[in-house]
């Protein structure tokens, strides 16, 4: 089955609920033309505290709230559930599937914010054992894989078999495997400990892993040796120069720095190692001649955020490639407003050639390592501990979707962090 939509007026069409997505969308609450926003999923998806999903100290509907419900007020938008599996330039259509139904919608202007996926350079059979942590359903998965762990621990009477089933192993030393790698071992030694009858959930190992030489290598080196004590404290193994080149049920192979490889046993892995671009950026960069993607399937973008050769075609978020933005939420929000700005200004007369570039204002960075204690840099300021705690918390609030869910987070925060 298959179905058609075309607007009388302009119609942009955004594909993505993330942060790109919904950001354009809004930002074009007031102007003159109709919305369209696709998502293969309902909800929006606040992916900065997925980890804290997987390791409960949040649930679902706190940071995923759903699209449609955020959007209800907003008159000239409506969202359109489905798969984006064709964009067609030289037509000006998107094709979306949602089980049998094919929609194929026309567009006057595009904004493509469809996100990542996780990347395991190459061995892709490496995430059935090693999940990803870009979805809901990761972040669930990654729960029960945990929880399940000592409760199979909880079970066994062999100290082998126990220590494999209580050593957790997190891929990957930036900021979600950071904070992964902390929030399990605080699970281990504050929330579970007692719990149990034949373990104790503090002798679990965390181990976290990197082929890099440092922890939190975007934030520098003061920052990352400042994570990484922190860590150390908490009981986290870090393991840098350290390459993984298999994964399997059991455990995980890893080549040193010296080419030397061993092996690791445990029951619970985690990957954070690396993301990978939308498919859909391939898409376009094939029909715009002289468009190309980066390694990570990134778009390599013009300047004002546009596919080389049409002008009413914009990449934003994890799917664009812009020199020294980064891979985060602030990118995508501002490049998903930048977008909208020039779409109204298109409306008003003005021509892409007279477009100013767009311009990433640096508002920092920053990683919570454990309750208590973070890591943030501003400019040329970087500073770490309970402070540093405090304005993380603060910023993720700040961006949360709807008064209820800052509050419920607040609560559970409260709860966890102080209880």
């Amino acid at each position: 089955m298959s179905e058609t939509i075309e607007k009388k007026r302009h119609h942009v069409v955004v594909i993505g609920s993330g942060f790109g997505g919904l950001f354009g969308t809004q930002a074009l609450k007031r102007a003159d033309v109709d919305v369209t926003l696709i998502a293969r999923t309902t909800h929006h998806l606040f992916q900065p505290l997925l980890y804290q999903v997987a390791t409960g100290i949040l649930s679902v509907g706190e940071i995923a709230p759903a699209t449609r419900v955020i959007l209800r007020k907003q008159k000239n938008a409506e969202v359109l559930m489905g798969d984006v599996e064709r964009i067609d330039l030289s037509n000006n259509t998107v094709t979306s599937r949602l089980l049998e139904r094919e929609t194929v919608t026309h567009f006057d202007s595009l904004i493509v914010a469809a996100g990542a996926q996780q990347s395991y350079f190459g061995n892709d059979h490496f995430a059935e054992f090693a999940p990803g942590m870009k979805t809901i359903d990761d972040a669930l998965e990654l729960r029960g894989r945990i929880l399940g762990a000592f409760e199979q621990a909880e079970l066994s009477s062999d100290p082998a078999e126990r220590e494999r089933l209580m050593t957790f192993v997190v891929v990957g030393a930036g900021p979600t495997g950071v904070e992964l790698a902390g929030q399990i071992s605080e699970l281990a030694t504050r929330t579970l400990d007692g719990a149990f009858r034949n373990i104790d959930a503090r002798d679990a190992k965390v181990v976290l892993l990197d082929a890099a030489p440092a922890v939190l290598p975007p934030m520098g080196k003061k920052l990352g040796e400042k994570a990484a004590n922190r860590l150390r404290k908490l009981g986290v193994d870090i393991q840098l120069n350290a390459m993984v080149t298999g994964v399997d049920n059991d455990g995980i192979t890893v080549k040193d720095k010296d080419g030397s490889e061993r092996r690791i046993e445990a029951q619970c892995k985690v990957w954070s190692a690396g993301v990978q671009a939308s498919p859909l950026g391939k898409q376009l960069a094939e029909q715009s001649d002289g468009t190309e993607v980066d390694r990570a399937g990134r778009v390599i973008v013009e300047p004002d955020l546009t596919v080389k050769g049409h002008p009413n075609v914009f990449v934003v978020g994890d799917m664009m490639s812009v020199p020294d933005v980064p891979g985060m939420a602030q990118g995508a929000i501002q490049g998903a407003r930048y977008a909208a700005k020039a779409i109204k200004a298109g409306l008003d007369g003005q021509e892409p050639s007279k477009r100013k570039p767009f311009s990433y204002f640096d508002k920092g960075s920053m990683a919570t390592v454990s309750r208590f204690s973070a890591v943030c840099k501003v400019g040329k300021l970087e500073f770490g501990g309970f402070i540093a705690w405090v304005a993380w918390l603060g910023l993720h609030l700040f961006y949360q979707v709807g008064y209820r869910n800052r509050l419920t987070t607040v609560i559970s925060w409260f709860v966890t962090f102080l209880g």
